[in-house]
């Protein structure tokens, strides 16, 4: 065996365990997933193949095109507000000022706090009767009497978008403070020298060379927002009358709610598709900026 051959099934040997990961963990419920959207499995032993009509059904629904919307727009809010705090929150975080370790500490715990404890300190807070925001906005005049947040579809439906951006954010401030501080001193010493003031530096310097950590955190961001679980279903369920129903509740409800098992596959497989397309839309703007900087 020549010393080629042995480096290739050296490095093959390498890779088989991803490629078994990929494979076991990723690939082939992926394809079971499609076949399966296929068919009208249910809770019943044995189902049979109905071609296009689970993805006929619910896009022939006119309540599916709305959670589709609605996702879109969830989604959209979420991830806009978490990328404006986040960003100014690095911007922040990355000046000189005392205790500046302390508050790098203190943006840390709605990210490392559990989940489902920071939703549920949320869902009390919102309470009409005993939560805090309700009580603080009586105190100061803005309301003449308790409001129950999630009781009303556009309260509750931003009120989800707060939850989610509150637990968001930190991750997002983080991420972007170490891609600022990854930036050379040498360019604001320059600037510094050139007589470049402060904001002159931020929108010169620091804010183009944030573009492509802003780029990969947005759509980290937008795929973990759009495939939201948690924090609807624990304060809403999706409620009320469906106001808080984005694609992946409405899976969640079709295929284990109904025990719709084909339909719920069918949905899950849109869902794939559209982060799929987030995808291909981030590639394509790396490419690009990438295509700029050899410019």
């Amino acid at each position: 065996m020549t010393r080629t051959q042995s480096a290739t099934l050296f490095a093959l040997g390498l890779l088989a365990p991803a490629t078994l990961y990929i494979i076991g963990i990723v690939a082939y419920p992926l394809v079971d997933t499609i076949i399966l959207s296929f068919t009208n499995a249910a809770l019943r032993p044995t189902y049979d193949w109905v071609g296009w009509a689970n993805y006929e059904r619910i896009f022939g629904a006119g309540n599916f095109n709305e959670v589709i919307v609605r996702t879109f727009i969830w989604t959209f809010f979420s991830v806009a507000t978490k990328m404006v705090i986040g960003t100014c929150g690095a911007v922040l975080l990355n000046a000189t000022i005392p205790g500046q370790t302390v508050f790098r500490i203190l943006t840390m715990p709605p990210w490392v706090v559990p989940m489902a404890i920071g939703i549920f300190m949320w869902g009390w807070m919102y309470n009409g009767q005993f939560g805090m925001i309700s009580g603080l906005l009586q105190n100061f005049g803005i309301l003449s009497k308790p409001f129950p947040f999630l009781a009303y579809g556009n309260s509750a439906f931003w009120a989800t978008i707060v939850t989610d951006v509150w637990i968001g954010v930190p991750m997002v401030t983080i991420y972007l403070l170490a891609a600022i501080q990854s930036i050379p001193k040498d360019l604001y010493e320059a600037a510094w020298t050139d007589g470049a003031g402060r904001f002159y530096r931020f929108r010169r310097i620091t804010l183009p060379l944030m573009v492509p950590a802003m780029l990969t955190m947005s759509l980290l961001s937008l795929i973990a927002t759009f495939n939201s679980f948690d924090i609807i279903w624990i304060l809403t369920q999706g409620g009320p009358s469906g106001s808080t129903t984005t694609m992946i509740i409405d899976t969640y409800k079709t295929a284990i709610g109904s025990y719709k098992y084909g339909e719920g596959a069918a949905r899950a497989v849109v869902i794939c598709i559209f982060v799929s397309l987030f995808c291909i839309v981030y590639f394509r703007a790396v490419r690009q900026l990438s295509k700029g900087a050899v410019r």
